[in-house]
């Protein structure tokens, strides 16, 4: 009677453990990087209102259990990204926002090296098996058809060769509107984040389910 009291005893504390570590699973948030320059980064905004901080309120508003870290960092090139990506993504990092290339475009710079930059970030991270979803930009119009069709296309031909996801332009809906946009006509306001947060969400939400794919596929 003793010794089945004991391992009565001994499976409970088995059992209560592990349950505890599947609740604690299961309440552990999925932790995404935002890897950018000065328009993710919240240039001239409040901390409360930076574009990582206002996307992680959504996704909680909806449901998601996650960490939205802000690795923006104002006048970041895509080299300067690259530079830096593996203390800007640690380790237990499951997805990335790449948010690069907008002062490339501003400096003129040679689009070959902008790509070869974004191309070796995006190559990095999937070599890591995190989940990347890629934002666009666009070229000033002022910069010429030969320079925008240079620029533009290397965002969706790496989301095409990388198997990423794609955001296509991550200013739609802001750029060009006063009422959006910082005096300097380049920044977005709060008002102007919390529009970029409504149209990249949809995208956000899909890279969040190929996480929670792949680590099903990986046993957890």
């Amino acid at each position: 009677m003793v010794q089945s009291a004991i391992l009565a005893a001994a499976l409970s504390a088995f059992l209560g453990l592990f349950l505890t570590g599947i609740t604690q699973a299961a309440d552990t948030p999925i932790k995404l990087v935002v890897l950018g320059d000065s328009l993710s980064a919240g240039h001239n905004l409040p901390g409360s209102a930076a574009f990582p901080v206002k996307l992680e309120r959504a996704l909680r508003a909806k449901g998601y259990m996650v960490e939205v870290a802000n690795a923006g960092v104002s006048g970041d090139t895509a080299s300067g990204g690259l530079a830096r990506l593996d203390w800007s993504v640690p380790d237990g990092t499951a997805a990335v926002i790449v948010e690069l290339g907008a002062n490339d475009m501003l400096r003129g710079l040679d689009p070959k090296v902008t790509q070869r930059a974004l191309e070796e970030i995006v190559r990095r991270l999937t070599e890591r098996r995190i989940a990347v979803l890629i934002a666009g930009m666009r070229a000033l119009p002022n910069l010429g058809i030969n320079f925008a069709g240079g620029f533009e296309p290397i965002y969706p031909e790496l989301a095409s060769k990388y198997n990423a996801l794609l955001y296509p332009f991550f200013l739609d809906g802001v750029a060009a509107d006063a009422k959006l946009n910082q005096r300097d006509g380049l920044h977005p306001t709060e008002a102007g984040v919390d529009v970029i947060v409504g149209g990249i969400l949809p995208k956000v939400e899909e890279l969040i389910a190929r996480v929670s794919a792949a680590s099903q596929q990986r046993g957890g």
